[in-house]
């Protein structure tokens, strides 16, 4: 059985989703499942950097302006001598210690300082442009912690967003750990082993490529940060169906001389049946750990795909 982790991952979110009256127009937006789901595992860190740059509650809304030369600025939707560009982005250079410490962060969707994309961007007449970006404060956290898994609070409603979100948040987490024991050429490489699975469900290019990184040689401080680096890029990619029949598959391998004909007859059936869709990813994964569980593997068990930490669990389940 892999470890446990009973204390809650450190997950920064905007202020106004936990219910905090913080809005322009003194209201909130209280989301239940961030709050009463995700928070039972997440430890949420609420900000509001409009209100951190003293622009107080109520107060006038600002938008995000696309002014000439290209340049993006957030500036008041009826008096556009406020600005308040600068103080926004030194906002987010200011809280660098705290975002260097967290493990995700969930931005308020369409917000000019906090969302992560798709917010709209006006011209310097008013009118809305094409264009659409990142919230101010929002950027900046992105650009300096790009590895950071973000999502804006409306994509979590996505079941395939809400997971890779919680997988890459609890794969940060479980880095962040390793370092602070001490990286080393073997907790490297057992870490590239135990999420080995996962990465081959979102690219098996790629989880071959990390693999090399994490078995070569010179220096290990740049080979753990090549490393960290691509696994978080691949986990961004969706995992697919086929890559998850290539991984059942591969960890059907395991038991090729513990399984009886009919128990690897189900074993496959199961695994077509979750190929063609009539059976999610969790009935196939049920059935390889019960014969696990009669004929353990060392590897399998260290494995974090057949066996996340419950946190991870429950919330990639939704």
């Amino acid at each position: 059985m892999t470890e446990q982790h009973p204390e809650k991952v450190p997950v920064g979110i905007s202020s106004c989703l936990l219910g905090e009256a913080v809005r322009h127009d003194g209201g909130h937006k209280r989301n239940p499942y961030i709050l009463e789901t995700l928070g039972r595992f997440f430890d949420l860190q609420p900000f509001c950097p409009e209100v951190a740059i003293g622009l107080g509650v109520p107060r006038p809304p600002v938008r995000l302006v696309q002014v000439a030369g290209g340049g993006v600025r957030a500036r008041g939707v009826r008096d556009a001598a406020l600005d308040v560009t600068e103080p926004l982005e030194a906002c987010a250079q200011a809280q660098h210690a705290w975002h260097a410490s967290l493990c995700g962060y969930i931005l308020k969707k369409n917000s000019p300082s906090c969302g992560a994309m798709g917010v709209r961007i006006h011209g310097e007449d008013s009118e809305p442009s094409e264009r659409t970006g990142a919230g101010l404060y929002a950027a900046r956290l992105m650009a300096n912690f790009p590895l950071l898994p973000v999502e804006d609070e409306d994509r979590l409603a996505d079941p395939a967003l809400r997971e890779n979100f919680v997988r890459r948040v609890y794969v940060l987490r479980r880095w962040r750990e390793a370092l602070a024991a001490g990286i080393s050429a073997r907790v490297l490489t057992d870490f590239h082993a135990r999420h080995k699975l996962i990465l081959m469900s979102h690219a098996q290019n790629d989880y071959r490529a990390l693999g090399r990184v994490a078995a070569g040689t010179g220096d290990l401080a740049s080979r753990a940060e090549a490393y960290i680096q691509g696994a978080m890029t691949t986990l961004k990619k969706p995992a697919t169906r086929g890559n998850h029949v290539n991984v059942l598959q591969h960890i059907q391998g395991y038991l090729k001389r513990a399984l009886g004909r009919e128990d690897k007859a189900e074993l496959v059936a199961v695994i077509a049946r979750y190929r063609s869709g009539e059976v999610p990813l969790s009935a196939p994964i049920a059935v390889l750990k019960h014969h696990f569980r009669n004929a353990p593997d060392p590897f399998i068990a260290r494995s974090w795909y057949l066996d996340p930490e419950p946190g991870e669990l429950a919330l990639m389940n939704g």
